[in-house]
């Protein structure tokens, strides 16, 4: 629209200032003022409150369960590496139930990269990470193939190509899923942010709007002597009414958001950490059998996988996640972190065993049938730690929900206490010009 016209202009300002000069007039331009400034209150404590709900809900629907895939997508990777050489290791006598969860777990993998792909967004980063795990998922597929391939026609390379595909998923695919779990887990922090961020902008406004009809008031009461005006009275406890739901909804919702953090996603995070550091052990354990005292490297990332799952003090991503587990789950984490230490035992005595040339009887001890395994007790420890994640997960969803809907109802308030005072505004000083007629 083209400016107005310079007499056009004129004309207003002249009546502006006509009006300006009466007592009649100076109460229509503040009635004017005083609707506008209620009005623009409300709908910023609207918007406000709005922006933060929908960061609540990204944090409910999309970023805490995107950061939960990222982290099953690591998981499931590894645990087909793992899984891979169990079954390589038992070559003829591999159970169909190992051989279904290494499918399973490929199969989950790349089911949630679909669901990654899906809602990647504008990152060009996370993108392009779904895409080099997408093309080089089936290249490890391949080679874990050619292994068992080999092994099966009794050749010695079948152990190589194992160690290859390993290396392939501990160097290449697992980082990659790292970066994508990281980028999530960030997406989670940030919308948390946003979710929890202060209406700032809000409460100023409030403010100014309640002082100035305080300020307003004492005016009107100076000049005609009139203590109580029932409108502006009704228009600055609207204001006040919304200023105090608004900090009561805002309070609730950081409370339960902040739980929902402390109780929910903050021990996943933890528990999702343990169950990885647990299949990093579990791998090195297995692929130090595949590779027959040929390199000392599995033995080393045993131990160093192992120390940062746990120590005999309460160190370690166990203890992390037992301290931050409260209730029912920290006890689960308590009995996955006495399942590790007895998988431990049963990792030092297999170790001894082949040490000392017993192959058969580690390989036994290791991935065997009986029940008194290193694999019994890794499945056991990780049954218990899956439990835990799964009371986290409620507990998240219950919180999160909480959190977002505590503040449900501020907006609604907001608007209609907003246009109450608008009208507590025109009523007020509608009994004043109602004097001067």
């Amino acid at each position: 629209m083209p400016p107005a016209p310079p007499r056009r202009r004129a004309r207003w300002t002249e009546r502006l200032r006509r009006a300006a000069s009466t007592a009649p007039g100076r109460l229509r331009l503040s009635a004017l003022a005083l609707v506008v400034l209620v009005l623009a209150f409300g709908a910023l404590t609207g918007w406000q409150v709005t922006t933060r709900n929908q960061a609540a809900d990204q944090v409910l629907s999309s970023s805490q369960p995107l950061s939960q895939n990222a982290a099953e997508i690591y998981r499931s990777l590894a645990d087909a590496d793992t899984t891979a050489a169990s079954g390589f290791l038992l070559a003829g006598n591999e159970p169909a139930a190992v051989r279904q969860r290494y499918q399973g777990d490929l199969a989950n993998a790349s089911q949630l990269l679909t669901q990654a792909a899906a809602h990647a967004g504008d990152s060009t980063d996370a993108q392009s990470w779904v895409s080099q795990l997408n093309q080089q998922l089936p290249v490890y597929a391949g080679l874990v193939e050619t292994a068992r391939a080999n092994d099966r026609q009794g050749l010695p390379l079948g152990a190589a190509y194992l160690r290859y595909a390993s290396d392939q998923m501990q160097n290449t695919l697992l980082p990659i899923a790292q970066k994508l779990s990281d980028y999530e887990t960030a997406r989670v922090d940030r919308d948390y942010g946003d979710a929890q961020s202060a209406p700032w902008a809000a409460y100023v406004l409030g403010a100014l709007v309640a002082l100035t009809l305080l300020w307003f008031q004492v005016v009107l009461f100076r000049r005609t002597n009139r203590v109580f005006n029932l409108g502006l009275l009704g228009t600055t406890a609207a204001v006040v009414a919304t200023l105090v739901w608004l900090t009561a909804g805002v309070t609730a919702a950081d409370s339960a958001l902040s739980r929902s953090r402390a109780t929910g996603a903050g021990p996943l995070q933890a528990l999702d950490s343990a169950r990885i550091d647990a299949l990093q052990a579990r791998t090195a354990e297995n692929l130090n059998l595949v590779a027959r005292g040929s390199t000392t490297a599995y033995a080393d990332q045993w131990t160093k996988s192992s120390n940062l799952l746990a120590t005999t003090t309460s160190a370690g991503q166990l203890g992390v996640a037992q301290r931050l587990a409260p209730g029912g789950a920290g006890q689960d984490v308590a009995d996955a972190r006495a399942e590790f230490f007895t998988w431990k035992q049963r990792h030092d005595a297999a170790s001894a065993k082949n040490d000392g040339g017993d192959y058969q009887s580690a390989l036994d001890a290791t991935v065997g049938s009986g029940p008194d395994t290193t694999e019994q007790a890794y499945q056991a420890m990780d049954a218990k730690l899956a439990q835990a994640a799964d009371v986290e997960k409620a507990d998240f969803l219950s919180a999160a929900k909480s959190g977002r809907d505590a503040t449900g109802l501020v907006v609604v308030a907001a608007g209609v206490l907003a246009v109450l005072a608008a009208a507590g505004v025109l009523a007020g000083i509608g009994r004043r010009l109602a004097e001067y007629r």
